[in-house]
């Protein structure tokens, strides 16, 4: 086995890992073993199947980009990570999808901010920075595991919309009639409208992108963003 088919092969454990995991064997593992082993489980699994990701992609030797990239795909690339920056900060607070984040029948009124994008800003930034990373970084390995980050971003978020309307009917219906999946299509159905950001998701959206960006340099080798023409 090649340092690609390793990398493949990390990810394929590290993704199929969470969905069997979060799905179709979380019920019968508690069920036999109870809710806080099953949890140290989970941890322990993910752990291991991310390190050995990590490892694979480390040492996947040389590779050739598969395709050239210049400041026009970078720019576009610097864009896109800012949205998905903000998309992630706003996501922190007031997100029906994280785990207890209010009363159990608690639902913002309105889609607001980076809501009335998608019910799933947290997800989307993490896919965007997938693509981001794919479309100036196009070695093997690395579409691998930006790919990987892809998969268990989206697919996660739609799985986790149908555990969801099965938990939390009313409740999660209630959110999904104001919000969409797919960005701005609740915007263009008209179920939501674009705004209502708050200040400190822009802020902090721009700060966590020029410190993200800016530390390329002396973690990765190679400068990325803005610092490319600073």
């Amino acid at each position: 086995m090649d340092g690609t088919e390793m990398v493949l092969a990390a990810a394929a454990a590290f993704v199929g890992s969470h969905f069997l995991l979060s799905h179709p064997l979380r019920r019968p593992i508690v069920a036999r073993i109870g809710e806080r082993p099953f949890l140290g489980l989970y941890v322990l699994v993910a752990a291991v199947t991310l390190g050995w990701l990590a490892l694979a992609y480390r040492a996947a030797g040389p590779e050739a980009p598969l395709w050239p990239v210049g400041d026009a795909l970078w720019a576009v690339v610097t864009l896109v990570m800012l949205i998905a920056s903000v998309l992630l900060l706003g996501s922190l607070i007031g997100n029906p999808a994280l785990p207890n984040p209010g009363t159990p029948g608690d639902v913002p009124g309105e889609a607001r901010g980076v809501f009335s994008i998608t019910r799933h800003p947290m997800m989307w930034a993490f896919a965007l920075w997938g693509a981001s990373h794919i479309a100036v970084f196009p070695l093997p390995s690395n579409i691998i595991l930006s790919g990987a980050v892809i998969v268990l971003a989206l697919v996660g978020a739609a799985l986790q919309d149908r555990k969801k309307e099965a938990l939390q009917p009313e409740r999660w219906r209630a959110w999904e009639a104001k919000t969409s999946y797919w960005p701005f299509a609740a915007i263009a159905a008209g179920r939501a409208r674009f705004g209502g950001f708050r200040p400190h998701d822009l802020a902090g959206g721009v700060v966590l992108w020029l410190a993200a960006t800016w530390a390329h340099l002396p973690l990765a080798g190679w400068a990325a963003g803005i610092w490319r023409w600073i």
